[in-house]
């Protein structure tokens, strides 16, 4: 665990998964945006697959993706302190979630310290988030999520936002990964929140109605 200096309040720790689903850029911006944010001691846990796939999407190393955490926990380390509820965390994210781990923690099958985590976060009642990436999806899949969701999970798909206004990837990658932040109370400023429908875009609706 990471030392606290004297008399500061202790870090909240949050676990973040990284399975071998495209979107691994997902994972990166929230153990950076927890890392900016102060407060916060990230357990990181990356599958082989997800380090395959980090080096395929940005050619990022082993190391590059560990430094980003406060503690890296070997993905074949069941023994490790994540994999007891003993060990108080305020959850789990799975960033991003492939559907073999999505299938893994619907059925408690914990073949590895992610699918393990994960089963802890859910048997203490803790916040489970499992950024599924997958479409189309087939009958396997939603009832997985079902699953999931029965057993208190939550199911984030990240579906861009394009109210935000949005002008570049990054920006809909950062509304996704501030939508989860949002959900352990990680404070940041990082997205544009609605605010309801504009006057012109009423006007606008109205006026196709033939209303004006």
């Amino acid at each position: 665990m990471t030392s606290q200096a004297s008399g500061s309040a202790p870090k909240r720790r949050l676990i973040v998964g990284i399975t071998g689903a495209t979107g691994s850029i997902y994972g990166l911006r929230i153990l950076e945006a927890l890392r900016a944010s102060g407060g916060w001691e990230t357990h990181l846990v990356v599958s082989e697959a997800g380090m395959l796939n980090a080096w395929q999407e940005y050619k990022l190393a082993r190391k590059d993706i560990q430094t980003l955490a406060d503690v890296v926990h070997n993905v074949r380390d069941i023994g490790a302190s994540v994999a007891s509820g003993s060990f108080i965390t305020e959850g789990m994210v799975i960033a991003p979630c492939s559907m073999k781990s999505l299938s893994g923690v619907a059925h408690a099958y914990s073949d590895n310290l992610i699918t393990r985590a994960a089963d802890v976060v859910l048997k203490e009642r803790r916040r489970l988030v499992l950024l599924t990436r997958e479409a189309p999806l087939n009958l396997a899949h939603l009832r997985n999520m079902v699953a999931v969701t029965e057993m208190g999970g939550i199911v984030f798909p990240p579906v861009p936002a394009f109210y935000s206004g949005a002008k570049t990837i990054d920006d809909l990658i950062n509304h996704s990964v501030g939508r989860v932040l949002d959900l352990f109370g990680v404070e940041h400023d990082s997205i544009q929140r609605w605010k309801g429908i504009t006057s012109e875009a009423l006007e606008n609706s109205e006026a196709g109605n033939g209303k004006r």
